[in-house]
């Protein structure tokens, strides 16, 4: 684990006090220098996201990495779910797509 997915999931961790929590590194999928920390998936579950809509739980889990998005981290994809949200998708997670190289065709 590098220092970017390390300083991500103790953010998380510290501040959401998961239930579940996975940050992926997926930079490989891309078009970057092997040993890249600039591409994420966050799967994470809190009960701190009951009650909140899918746009706060993104914003919560943002201004947390604030640091790590305006510096080396190019993209994060965030899957935030609640407890139940999680029990009822069993335990699902939505696979990426592959990379399209920054053309998006």
């Amino acid at each position: 684990m590098g220092l970017t997915e390390t300083s991500i999931h103790n953010k998380l961790s510290e501040r959401l006090k998961p239930i579940h929590l996975d940050v992926i590194n997926e930079s490989n999928m891309h078009n970057v220098p092997k040993g890249s920390e600039t591409h994420f998936k966050v799967i994470i579950v809190s009960d701190l996201f009951n009650g909140k809509s899918l746009l706060q739980r993104h914003r919560m889990v943002n201004e947390l990495l604030a640091e790590e998005l305006s510096g080396s981290v190019h993209a994060l994809s965030i899957q935030a779910k609640t407890s139940q949200q999680w029990e009822d998708s069993n335990h699902h997670i939505t696979k990426s797509p592959p990379c399209l190289g920054g053309s998006g065709k």
